[in-house]
């Protein structure tokens, strides 16, 4: 270490602990602080000039910033490789300021089929009515026949790195090569497979959503979203006229008005997601669910590595189970994405699969009656493991052909493998089976 000045590399394992935090700057605490404060005082009239002019960064108003919430922001861009992060209220705020910022003014995203259902139908309910058509891709499993669906006012591409529910895999190198000889970014919302799973960023990904709810947190007691970006795609071509303008409110010492790429040539893009769409719309995550995500990334690695493990184990045992009728896991042999998870996901392929269960409508329900240790409901990504019938709930917005272009059978269950013991679960999955072959 050259006369002690230069700053060491740390290992994903440190940084999920360490990153975004000195303790030197928080009255040494060890943990980062809840800041629960809505302002902060100036200490003069200069310092207040400085902050408002962005001539130094700093708090002023905890919805835009706080120091809970920036290390938050911090340690995660740190894990993801990122130049630029902003926590949100929830997941799906993290969607809609991130399409909203790309797509402003109007034009159309192109998106994988294959989505958490509520991203689908706000696809429909939502977007149009701000000029932004979504269009749902038919060869986003063909790269090569990908570029066909592009059309002039396309802004993007997005798509999930691990699918929910299906655990579809893609081939994001390739759609990433294809968006980016088109001019527009990638978007990969990776909330099933976490950082420790997953780099986008490595696999060419412009932006990167989280729903922090789920895996980031892992213990089902917070909702929360982050955006991240690369800080490798240029915002600054004709395709995306937004971030050419120029603001009074980021004006320089001689009032100059200036773009958001003159004033964050870093991180542009959630730079312009902070000080617009968060101030004015206002989904601000809170310092004490920010401190709940920080707590749990500092178990992500023992809990993703675990519940990996108990996908595995689950999708092993209803592969050859006489009640099932088909198990979708990328850790299966069997599996159409098997080769990808074994070239991408070298660390597993997530904690999320899907089986089709054998039986009648009122089976499939007596068997999700009769689970005892599974909770059944909508969340994933918990430390406790989690059973739904995703067409009836998660997905029941979607309409028959949506279903069908999504590949989301009536008699689809899905499953969010936890930390619990795995003997216990098929234990408790074999108890429900045979509950619901009890009736006729």
């Amino acid at each position: 270490m050259a006369n002690g000045l230069t700053k060491p590399v740390y290992h994903f394992d440190t940084l999920r602990l360490r990153a975004g935090y000195e303790p030197n700057a928080h009255q040494y605490a060890v943990s980062p602080p809840i800041y629960q404060t809505a302002s902060f005082d100036f200490r003069d009239v200069e310092h207040a000039k400085a902050l408002f002019s962005l001539g130094e960064i700093g708090n002023i108003y905890t919805r835009v910033g706080n120091p809970t919430v920036t290390a938050l922001e911090q340690r995660v861009a740190a894990l993801d490789g990122a130049s630029g992060a902003i926590a949100l209220a929830s997941g799906m705020a993290a969607i809609s300021y991130t399409l909203l910022n790309i797509a402003e003014g109007g034009g159309r995203i192109l998106a994988s089929p294959y989505l958490y259902g509520g991203s689908t139908d706000s696809f429909k309910k939502i977007y149009p009515k701000f000029g932004i058509t979504i269009d749902l891709a038919r060869n986003i499993e063909n790269p090569e026949k990908l570029a066909t669906e592009i059309r002039p006012d396309t802004k993007a591409i997005f798509v999930e790195s691990i699918s929910n529910p299906n655990a579809v895999l893609l081939d994001l190198d390739a759609i990433a090569k294809v968006a980016h000889e088109h001019g527009i970014p990638l978007v990969v919302d990776n909330t099933v497979a976490t950082p420790y799973l997953y780099n986008p960023i490595a696999h060419g990904a412009d932006v990167v959503i989280y729903s922090a709810t789920k895996g980031l947190s892992g213990h089902g007691n917070v909702i929360a979203g982050l955006v991240l970006e690369s800080g490798n795609f240029n915002w600054q071509t004709e395709k995306f006229p937004q971030f050419a303008e120029e603001y009074y409110t980021l004006r320089d010492p001689e009032g100059k008005k200036r773009s958001f790429p003159q004033v964050f040539p870093e991180f542009p893009f959630t730079a312009r997601i902070r000080f617009n769409y968060l101030n004015y719309f206002g989904a601000a995550l809170s310092p004490f669910n920010a401190y709940l995500v920080l707590l749990g990334l500092e178990t992500l690695s023992e809990r993703l590595a675990k519940q990996v493990q108990n996908a595995q184990t689950l999708a092993e045992y209803l592969s050859t189970h006489q009640a099932v009728e088909w198990v979708r896991y990328p850790g299966l042999q069997s599996s159409p994405y098997h080769a990808l998870a074994k070239r991408d996901f070298p660390k597993g392929a997530g904690g999320i699969l899907s089986f089709g269960f054998k039986g009648t409508e009122a089976q499939r329900e007596a068997f999700l009656n009769a689970v005892q240790l599974f909770h059944y409901h909508v969340n994933i990504g918990d430390a406790r493991s989690l059973i739904v019938n995703s067409p009836q709930t998660t997905h029941h917005e979607l309409e028959p052909d949506e279903k069908k272009l999504a590949d989301l059978p009536e008699n689809l269950i899905r499953i969010s493998a936890g930390l619990e013991n795995p003997n216990d679960l098929i234990a408790d999955l074999e108890h429900a089976f045979k509950k619901a072959y009890e009736i006729d």
